[in-house]
């Protein structure tokens, strides 16, 4: 029998390109990864689209926040894998202006924030890891809107009461430096900052030892992204659920060996990996559901917390297919 042809869409990730050049293949599928170009922001956010509404593919890269809010609403024409390729701590995306007020986290209370999306994955964690630095988001004054151009997201969702859309033709690194904002949390870089000539820099320079920190505290290397297929795709193979799942397990230990292998990324990769590898383990990018059920726990909750799902999903439910197959 002829192997089943699946196609995915992803953001270039490296790690994925084990699957992506066919060094790795999904038992029973002939997978065609559809790629984004040269990391390319909006292209990522073109590739999330076309996983949930081009009929040409199969599925792929598909928000955490968005798939949850579809259980929420009934809408389960996608079904979720344990697939997480896109993972980030989110200390590196606080930024605040260089001349400001905010140096410290006690000095956000009550602050005005800037953030590109209410509604991401990643504006999820980001309130989470408010939360652990002692910053309630509810105190925040809130403005969203593009942090310079052009928007990274396409999500579709009406602003609750009290947070605010930027003006018109006002991005909120320009609101930044203009001191209409105290901070803003961004994924991509504002193009104004610099760690020491730019208006704009991060609240904390050494991003490393409070993710460290962070890590220590909760265990959780949040996840962002994960993989999704058509249900009708899924319904017809279920067993491809479980196949595609495997596959990129291998597919991250097949990538995770050639870096420990060949290090040479930059100068000191291998000390950077050994440094990782100590704190949190050689599979600190997981795939699996048993593996990530706390971590989806956690993400639910948070979301639930923050008023973007209207009750709270558990793990299982949010894999509830990929579990049955």
């Amino acid at each position: 029998m002829a192997d089943l042809t699946i196609r995915l869409t992803c953001a270039d990730y490296a790690r994925v390109m084990p699957l992506a050049t066919g060094q790795v293949k999904p038992d029973g599928i002939a997978l065609t990864m559809v790629l984004g170009r040269d990391g390319s922001w909006p292209m990522r956010a073109e590739m999330l689209r076309r996983a949930a509404t081009d009929p040409t593919v199969h599925g792929g890269e598909s928000s955490m926040a968005g798939h949850l809010r579809r259980i929420d609403q009934g809408d389960r024409r996608l079904v979720a894998l344990p697939v997480f390729p896109l993972r980030n701590f989110t200390t590196r995306d606080l930024y605040v202006r260089k001349d400001g007020v905010v140096r410290t986290p006690a000095d956000l209370r009550s602050k005005s924030v800037g953030m590109y999306d209410w509604v991401a994955s990643g504006s999820i964690w980001y309130r989470h890891f408010l939360r652990y630095i002692g910053v309630p988001p509810e105190e925040l004054r809130w403005t969203i809107g593009a942090v310079d151009e052009p928007n990274i997201t396409n999500h579709v969702y009406s602003l609750p009461d009290g947070v605010h859309a930027a003006p018109a033709g006002r991005a909120l690194s320009e609101m930044l430096v203009d001191g209409e904002l105290d901070a803003i949390y961004s994924p991509p870089r504002p193009r104004r900052y610099h760690p020491v000539d730019g208006p704009i820099v991060r609240l904390f320079p050494d991003i490393r030892a409070v993710e460290r920190q962070y890590f220590r505290a909760t265990r959780m290397f949040p996840p962002q992204h994960l993989i999704v297929l058509r249900r009708e795709v899924w319904e017809q193979n279920k067993w491809i659920a479980r196949s595609l799942t495997e596959a990129f397990i291998q597919c991250t230990e097949t990538f995770g060996k050639a870096q420990r292998s060949f290090p040479y990324v930059s100068p000191w990769l291998d000390a950077e990996l050994e440094e990782v590898e100590t704190l949190m383990g050689a599979d600190f990018h997981a795939d699996g559901y048993e593996r990530n059920r706390d971590t989806i726990e956690l993400f639910a909750e948070q979301a639930h917390r923050s008023g973007i799902v209207r009750r709270r999903i558990g793990a299982e439910e949010y894999f509830a297919e990929y579990l049955e197959g």
